[in-house]
């Protein structure tokens, strides 16, 4: 297993925990008090892109041996000449070729393409006690950032005061409070998207949703994810939220209403109980059936007025692969998101996150090598959003360019949910009397952020920015945790223009698989991407010859 380093002296980061290869933890706490490189990026935006110290310091990467094959062991292009993909009338002159000039804009769908700012998007966040919590920050972040944010499964299940009639939801305050809260300032850029599994199919939450929202929401049809081969879970520590979750028909365990279970808990042997979700398709055994099972699917959503529906799926084998983006073209969905293994979760059995499934890179290779068969035959590809472990711009670049030219957004879940934990705490610590109501952890400032000041305003990088956009008046009502997201994704967004800038795209459209290379032959072939000397290698030799 690789081992990656704990600390960058180079941008005075440090991970609390063990960190993955996406620069996370393996466990990220919402109390955490720093100071990874996201973390840290909630707070001091773009100047995390350079080394610390200017003017005492040189600094040196290290990162220049790659064993294994991961997206590190990825490189990215640079060219010497040229400018691709300036707006129309815009010279090629050196003063208009800047990094800050190039154009992050994307868009997916179908008949009616959705418009994003950034090229990035929300994992599902659902049932877990945390996405609720901290949703605000997520969705009026995302929203005011103009990309996607997806309410998960189960959202309408596990609420206890969402209410069912003749099975079939006719109340959902929690449903309704995550999608409101996104619309609120959503200006046409971004989608909220709500996602079903096979509860929330049965409670009828596709009915609800287009008769209370109608095409302002998009739905998303679930298979699996990255992190767990099974349904979703969350963990409760309350007997008679058990009991409820129960008969509201999911799976509890231990079962709440065994006496012997009932005993153990009062005792203290037992602390809390575990509520899965179904799995699909368990009543079909054929490729065959399960396409007509999704289409039949997709035309009673298309029946009930959906006009925008997605699919996410998870890093099961190559079949399914194959069927979600052979259903999903066939289907005239709008966006297939394809979660590789090395993704997070807000809960899943460890070992299995640990060894279940097709690791990111090599499930996203075989993905646009099967989107390029369907599109060398004719078929209008699906659009796609890769996820699965990524957290920086480097990240984004690697994983749009290797799926080029299908992939236009990059699905981020665990690293774009700590800015609303760190804006939450910050904003506790300052106003103790909002501490409750935000879900804050701290008394007070640690020094990682005191040391930057002692108000939102010297404290946010971006303060300013998302002030002038919703105005004086408005920022009362934004959460801190909204402007530690968008203070991150204005670090993601400059270092992303500047990868593209040294690549020479001015227009993230324009990227490639030519931009990327592989730093090891193993890397090489199991990609299809060119081994890093190899490339241009036949170019070169005939400017030698020339």
């Amino acid at each position: 297993m690789s081992q990656w380093s704990k600390s960058n002296d180079v941008l005075n980061t440090m991970n609390r925990g063990n960190p993955c290869e996406s620069g996370l933890c393996t466990l990220c706490r919402a109390d955490c008090s720093g100071k990874c490189e996201t973390w840290s990026s909630s707070l001091k935006g773009r100047s995390l892109l350079y080394p610390r110290d200017f003017g005492a310091v040189t600094a040196g990467s290290a990162n220049t041996c790659h064993v294994g094959v991961s997206y590190n062991s990825l490189r990215i292009q640079g060219y010497n000449y040229g400018a691709e993909g300036l707006a129309k009338g815009v010279s090629s002159s050196p003063d208009n070729c800047l990094f800050t000039k190039v154009d992050l804009e994307t868009s997916f769908g179908n008949a009616d393409p959705v418009k994003c700012r950034l090229p990035l998007m929300t994992g599902a966040l659902g049932s877990t006690f945390i996405a609720a919590k901290y949703w605000d920050s997520f969705a009026i972040g995302g929203s005011l950032v103009g990309i996607p944010v997806v309410v998960g499964e189960n959202v309408v299940g596990v609420d206890r005061e969402s209410k069912l009639t003749a099975k079939k939801i006719t109340k959902a305050p929690e449903l309704d409070r995550r999608v409101e809260t996104y619309l609120r300032y959503n200006d046409g850029y971004g989608a909220i998207i709500v996602q079903m599994n096979v509860e929330d199919t049965r409670n009828g939450v596709a009915e609800y949703v287009i008769d209370k929202y109608g095409d302002k929401v998009c739905l998303e049809l679930k298979w699996g994810q990255g992190a767990k081969n099974i349904g979703g879970e969350i963990e409760v520590t309350s007997l008679d939220y058990a009991l409820f979750l129960k008969k509201r028909g999911y799976l509890v365990d231990p079962d709440p209403e065994d006496k012997k279970v009932q005993e153990a808990f009062k005792s203290g042997a037992i602390h809390g109980f575990a509520r899965h979700s179904r799995l699909g398709y368990t009543d079909l055994s054929t490729e065959a059936q399960v396409r007509e099972s999704f289409m039949d699917s997709v035309a009673y959503l298309r029946k009930l007025g959906f006009k925008r529906i997605s699919l996410k799926t998870g890093s099961y084998g190559m079949e399914a692969l194959a069927m979600s983006i052979k259903y999903a073209s066939d289907a005239g969905l709008d966006l297939l998101t394809i979660d590789g293994s090395g993704g997070g979760t807000g809960m899943s059995p460890w070992n299995m996150m640990e060894t279940w499934g097709v690791p990111s890179i090599l499930l996203h290779a075989k993905a646009r090598e099967y989107a390029a068969l369907l599109a060398a035959r004719g078929t209008k590809v699906v659009d796609m959003s890769f996820a699965g472990g990524f957290a920086r711009e480097d990240h984004v670049f690697k994983a749009m360019a290797l799926g080029a030219p299908f992939v236009k957004l990059i699905c981020m879940g665990r690293a774009i949910m700590i800015p609303g934990f760190l804006g939450a705490n910050i904003e506790g610590a300052l106003h103790p009397e909002r501490r409750a109501k935000v879900f804050g952890n701290w008394d007070k400032l640690p020094k990682t952020v005191s040391d930057l000041g002692d108000s939102p305003e010297q404290i946010f990088a971006c303060y300013e920015d998302v002030k002038k956009k919703v105005g004086a008046k408005e920022m009362k009502n934004i959460p801190y945790g909204a402007i530690a997201f968008c203070t991150l994704a204005d670090k993601l967004s400059a270092g992303l223009q500047q990868l593209l800038a040294g690549a020479r795209r001015f227009k993230l459209a324009e990227l490639c698989r030519n931009d990327i290379a592989a730093a090891n032959r193993e890397t090489a072939r199991e990609t299809g991407i060119g081994f890093i000397t190899d490339v241009q290698d036949e170019t070169a030799k005939r400017i030698l010859e020339a």
